[in-house]
């Protein structure tokens, strides 16, 4: 299943869902070179990315091997990366993926919280997912990158707040193919399981994708929205009612 849209009009513009789409692109292009140098990607994920055994003094990344000739040399900034990685990617459809997301859930929760709310929301639950990968794969030296862990809180919330709302899915079984508008808490269920199952049938040690990094962000998603959200705004939401822009912006930031 792949989500394309929600039928869940926004009340407020969400500007740090669209800031930290920009963010992470900008780092993608600047930073990591846009995949286009292997080397400059390679140092960039070593340099700024989580590595569970350099944190957990289990295991270092230093001489990982990350692709044919491009050997992982690490920067030494530790802890600092679990905010890092949140903003680097490993290609650009793993940047895609991930913004497409963001943007579809994102805009919906950043509207029901506020604006610094949704960033505090989205910094700590992208901790929270971080340290969900560390507790997994205490001992791995393969760096860890990406924003899915933060947006995976953000669809735990999602589903909390809106698990009625209609989100029309790409559902593609064999050589069937359909477009069917699921209700969020069928679309994101179903993506929870195949997280809580593909954890238990693969190692998190080995590399590849860190699912209990989405399993801990989605808890933490679905655990912190109630002390996060806005109720004003989730019953402006809830009852289509659209309040005037003054009231809206008056508080609308925290």
């Amino acid at each position: 299943m792949f989500p394309l849209r929600d039928d869940n009009p926004t009340e407020i513009l969400p500007i740090f869902t669209l800031g930290i789409i920009a963010a992470c692109v900008a780092v993608w292009v600047l930073v990591q070179g846009a995949g286009m140098d292997q080397g400059m990607l390679a140092g960039s994920v070593c340099r700024l990315g989580t590595i569970p055994g350099e944190l957990t003094g289990g295991a270092g990344a230093r001489g990982v091997e990350l692709a044919p000739g491009l050997v992982c040399e690490t920067g030494g900034l530790t802890w600092a990366t679990l905010v890092t990685s949140m903003f680097l990617h490993g290609s650009w459809m793993h940047l895609l993926g991930n913004m497409w997301f963001l943007w579809i859930f994102g805009n919906n929760v950043e509207d029901s919280m506020g604006h610094l709310r949704f960033l505090v929301f989205y910094l700590l639950t992208g901790l929270v997912a971080a340290g969900a990968h560390v507790i997994s794969a205490a001992d791995s030296p393969i760096p860890t990158v990406g924003a899915s862990g933060a947006i995976s809180a953000i669809m735990g919330a999602y589903v909390v707040l809106y698990p009625r709302a209609r989100v029309m899915t790409l559902v593609i079984v064999i050589f069937f193919i359909r477009f069917i508008p699921l209700p969020a808490w069928v679309m994101l269920g179903y993506w929870f399981v195949i997280q809580l199952a593909s954890a238990g049938l693969t190692s998190p040690e080995g590399g590849g994708v860190a699912f209990w990094a989405h399993i801990g962000g989605f808890v933490a998603g679905v655990a912190l929205i109630i002390p996060f959200r806005n109720p004003r705004l989730v019953n402006a939401k809830r009852a289509h009612v659209r309040l005037p822009r003054s009231q809206i912006e008056h508080g609308g930031w925290w």
